[in-house]
């Protein structure tokens, strides 16, 4: 790993917000890091009452585009795996109003992270033509959408 990268990460905010507070810096399965720190960040938005959740997840989503754009830029590359906000963003998404419950939080993030790595279309559409910190948030959110949907039904199924 690059010592001025780790570097950057924990000298920069912006760097350090893009990198899931440093889980972006792990070699291996970035993108599952970053999500595993989006967890205690649900379980810290969980109590909020729905309407106030959606609009901090809304308001990450757009800051999140400013950030990836930023810190792509400043790394000369369009989707760096080590940026990692779009997936704590996606899985804050996953989980909007979804019952507190450990099965409920692993299956989320079971789920997220299936439509996030295989991006079914339309995803992979997306994630190929929308470019920039839009595109890199862009498709975690749309893998957000059919894990939240699925994992709504099942909760209605089976709670």
């Amino acid at each position: 790993m690059q010592t001025a990268l780790v570097k950057k990460v924990f000298q920069d905010p912006l760097f350090f917000l893009a990198f899931g507070f440093g889980s972006g810096l792990l070699a291996k399965i970035p993108g599952t890091w970053g999500t595993i720190v989006a967890i205690p960040v649900y379980l810290l938005l969980r109590p909020l009452p729905v309407f106030l959740y959606v609009s901090i997840v809304i308001l990450l989503f757009i800051v999140g585009i400013f950030i990836c754009q930023k810190v792509s830029q400043v790394l000369g590359e369009e989707d760096y795996p080590g940026i990692v906000w779009d997936e704590i963003v996606g899985y804050l998404f996953t989980m909007t109003a979804i019952p507190l419950k450990l099965q409920w939080v692993l299956l989320g993030f079971v789920l997220f992270r299936l439509f996030d790595v295989l991006k079914p279309w339309p995803i992979a559409y997306f994630d190929r033509h929308i470019k920039g910190g839009f595109g890199i948030m862009l498709d975690d959110f749309l893998a957000a959408i059919p894990s939240w949907l699925i994992l709504q039904f099942i909760i209605w199924k089976f709670n």
